[in-house]
C-alpha cells in the first residue's frame, strides 16, 4: 500500500516516551503511529488478533512493537499498557467500541498506571452541541464523561471536519456541476483539517505531558464563499453557491433519511454524514481558539491544496 506522507521531521527525544496506540490498523491510527515514530517516540501498537493489514506490517517495519490483544480482555490490555507514558485511541465504531471497548482500554490504562489518555474524538467540538444532535458524537460525549471521572489526565483533539472528505464523502464541493452546496448562512465559519495534519498534531500531543483537556485545531477555517473561491482557483472554472435551504430543512431531511434507511449497525450511514453537516452549519460562532501554534513544526494543509488533488 502507498504509505502516507509524513508532515514532520524526525526529532529525537532526550528520553523516548512509550505510547500505546489502539486502532493502529486504521487510516488515522496508522498515520499517528508513523508520526510518533518520526518524532522519536516508542510505539506499542495494539491490534486485534489475526490482523494482517499492510498498515500494521508497515508500522512493524518502521520500529513499532505490534501486540495482538482482544479489546474485551482488561487483563491483557493492562499488560499491554504497562510502562506507557500515554495511551492514544484511534478506535472507530459504535457504542460497543467508542464507549464499551474504550472504557475497558481506559480501565487498563488506569490499572497500569499510565498518566495520560487521548480518546478517539477527532471531530468538531461536540461539547458545544446539544445532546441528540449527532449519534456518533453523543457516543464520544458519553465516553468523555467516563474519562473525566477516571484518575488519569485526558486530552481530546478536536479538528473540525476531515478536509479529505471534501473530495469524497462530504457532498459540499460538487465538482461535476461546479457548485458549493450549503445550508443556512454563507458566512458560517467551518473548520477543516486533513487526516495527515490531525495525525501529526495528535502524535505531538501524545509526547507532550503538558496538554490541557481539549486541543482545537484546523488546517483552515473557511466559509462556503471561501470554498467556492478555492474550487474556482484550482479548477480554473467558475463555481457558484447552491443554497439547499435553512438548517431546519436539513434537519427534516435527516429525520426522513433515518426513517427510510436507519442502518443502525453502520458507523457512517448517509444520515450520519448529514448530521455532521448540520452540526457544522449550526456550530455556535464563539468557538474555542485554535491551538495550531502549539507545535510549530507542523505545516497546516489548506483547503485549496486538498481540492487541487481532485481538480
Amino acid at each position: 500500500m502507498a504509505e502516507p506522507e509524513l508532515v514532520t521531521q524526525s526529532r529525537p527525544l532526550a528520553a523516548p516516551a512509550l505510547v500505546v496506540l489502539a486502532g493502529a490498523a486504521g487510516d488515522l491510527g496508522h498515520r499517528i503511529g508513523l508520526e510518533l515514530l518520526a518524532r522519536g517516540g516508542l510505539v506499542r501498537a495494539l491490534v486485534r488478533p489475526g490482523n494482517a493489514k499492510p498498515a500494521v506490517a508497515l508500522l512493524r517495519e518502521r520500529g513499532a512493537t505490534v501486540v495482538e490483544v482482544g479489546f474485551d480482555d482488561v487483563g491483557a490490555l493492562t499488560a499491554a499498557c504497562a510502562g506507557a507514558a500515554c495511551v492514544v485511541s484511534a478506535l472507530s465504531g459504535l457504542r460497543d467500541v467508542i464507549v464499551d471497548a474504550q472504557t475497558r482500554l481506559l480501565d487498563a490504562a488506569v490499572a497500569a498506571g499510565v498518566p495520560r489518555f487521548i480518546p478517539s474524538d477527532y471531530s468538531i467540538d461536540f461539547t458545544k452541541l446539544p445532546a441528540g444532535s449527532n449519534r456518533n458524537l453523543d457516543l464520544r460525549r458519553a465516553f468523555g464523561q467516563r474519562l473525566d471521572g477516571a484518575p488519569i489526565q485526558a486530552t481530546s483533539v478536536l479538528n473540525g471536519m476531515f478536509a479529505d472528505l471534501l473530495t469524497g464523502q462530504a457532498p459540499v464541493v460538487l465538482f461535476k456541476i461546479r457548485r458549493v452546496l450549503y445550508w443556512g448562512r454563507t458566512d458560517q465559519p467551518l473548520r477543516f483539517t486533513t487526516i495527515a495534519n490531525t495525525a501529526a498534531f495528535t502524535a505531538a500531543a501524545a509526547l507532550d505531558p503538558t496538554t490541557p483537556r481539549y486541543l482545537h485545531v484546523a488546517g483552515e477555517v473557511a466559509t462556503v464563499r471561501d470554498l467556492r473561491a478555492a474550487a474556482t482557483s484550482v479548477t480554473g472554472r467558475r463555481f457558484r453557491l447552491l443554497r439547499a435551504g435553512g438548517p431546519w430543512l436539513l434537519q427534516l431531511m435527516i429525520k426522513i433519511a433515518r426513517r427510510l434507511a436507519p442502518a443502525p449497525n453502520e458507523v457512517f450511514p448517509p444520515w450520519q454524514g448529514m448530521q455532521y453537516l448540520h452540526n457544522m452549519f449550526t456550530m455556535p460562532p464563539n468557538s474555542a481558539p485554535l491551538d495550531n501554534d502549539r507545535y510549530p513544526d507542523i505545516r497546516w494543509t489548506k483547503v485549496r491544496e486538498v481540492l487541487a488533488a481532485k481538480a
